[in-house]
């Protein structure tokens, strides 16, 4: 409770100082480069320093007192916070449009410590099935050993998911878009269900990012990001978010305290680093997703391409309802081919390196069955979705131009 009182005064403080003097509240780019921290910083800098600490000293046993008692704003221990980290969580704040964040130390340790902290043993929780795979892992093969119940219902299948609800459910788990799939949530019906139900609702928007969408505004309780991917943008740290209400937050804080799931204080200076550019890359990726799901789309070696920017997607006008871009993943199915003819493709290509995650500025490609999915039998793999023939291409920044004439090469030379 201590650390949730801390970090509101300096909150608040921050988001006075930015809507200045016409009261207009600051666009995108602005949040990005300023919100979350304080005009005047330690030592003058225009950066914040990375305090590189795990213990922070105390004047007296008054101070310290004073501290305890009155909850003041300031550190106490490295794992309970460290003021970098406190800016990080302030800035993600006002970029999802939420009241408070919580940095985790990965994007799977920000929802296991998420899910520790809200359920326990007879709990049920529903997932729609396209969600990542080892978050799902995590609820059907770990929490079952301490009595909580996972259920999968088909990606966007609301009526299922609705019928699925038990006295026992707690909270229902979404990402938008889903990975490597594309498919999108319409979030006031998934909020909907949630709120009618009295249920808490979660959407992973790490693909979608906060630029493209806002999930809080339509009604969603926690919203998660894999803050790795690009939110940081650089592919040089990892580290996890959950947003939403303080109150809502204050137990999984606690719980973050005492199971140390924290990140250092230098990647916390990457990370505010990185998002004095978001919005910039985003734009970039979003023109880049869209041109080479267009170009794919055109392409008659390309048997099928899930990108929610093209007209073609099962879900494009949910998409454009509620997002302001498609982001830069795009997943293709090639015509006609096996796992090894499709691999030919993905080793021909020059700028996009072979390698998981997505969302930072270098392009990345790779199979999902050979790099994601190669545990998993034939048939499970049918389940999921996951054929032989299917690549995922993380779009960075370079030139869209680059990418497509990269892409096209790769295509006719493996023909």
């Amino acid at each position: 409770m201590r650390n949730i009182e801390m970090n509101k005064p300096t909150q608040k403080e921050s988001r006075t100082e930015l809507i200045g003097l016409n009261c207009r509240p600051p666009e995108f780019s602005t949040l990005s480069v300023h919100a979350g921290e304080s005009r005047q910083k330690a030592g003058d800098s225009i950066t914040d320093p990375i305090f590189c600490a795990s213990t922070y000293t105390f004047a007296n046993t008054q101070a310290l007192i004073d501290f305890v008692e009155e909850q003041q704003p300031r550190e106490e221990y490295g794992r309970y916070g460290n003021p970098g980290e406190r800016v990080a969580e302030r800035k993600l704040a006002a970029l999802e449009a939420g009241e408070a964040a919580l940095l985790f130390a990965s994007g799977m340790a920000a929802i296991v410590g998420l899910l520790m902290a809200k359920l326990s043993g007879g709990d049920e929780v529903i997932f729609f099935d396209e969600c990542y795979h080892r978050s799902r892992e995590f609820c059907a093969k770990h929490l079952s050993r301490f009595g909580v119940k996972t259920i999968q219902v088909p990606a966007c299948d609301y009526d299922a998911m609705e019928a699925a609800i038990t006295p026992r459910t707690k909270m229902l788990i979404s990402e938008s878009p889903t990975n490597p799939h594309l498919s999108i949530v319409d979030m006031d019906r998934f909020a909907g269900i949630g709120s009618r139900h009295g249920v808490e609702t979660l959407i992973d928007a790490t693909l979608a990012t906060p630029y493209n969408l806002r999930p809080i505004e339509a009604g969603v309780d926690y919203v998660l990001h894999s803050v790795t991917k690009y939110l940081a943008g650089h592919n040089d740290l990892l580290a996890g978010v959950v947003i939403g209400s303080a109150e809502k937050l204050d137990p999984v804080r606690n719980l973050r305290g005492i199971m140390g799931m924290v990140n250092s204080p230098h990647n916390c200076y990457l990370l505010l680093r990185g998002l004095k550019t978001f919005e910039l890359r985003m734009q970039r990726h979003n023109e880049n997703g869209q041109r080479v799901a267009e170009f794919l789309e055109s392409h008659p070696r390309v048997e099928r391409v899930y990108y929610p920017g093209l007209k073609s997607h099962v879900h494009h006008e949910i998409a454009r309802k509620q997002m302001r871009g498609f982001g830069g993943l795009v997943t293709f199915l090639v015509k006609d081919a096996d796992w090894r003819a499709t691999a030919d493709i993905v080793d021909a290509v020059r700028i996009p390196r072979i390698a998981p995650s997505l969302g930072g500025v270098e392009s990345l490609i790779e199979q999902p069955i050979v790099m994601s999915y190669h545990q998993y039998t034939l048939e499970q793999r049918r389940g999921f979705g996951i054929p032989d023939n299917m690549i995922r291409l993380a779009c960075g920044i370079e030139n869209p131009d680059d990418l497509v004439a990269d892409l096209a090469q790769a295509l006719d030379a493996t023909a």
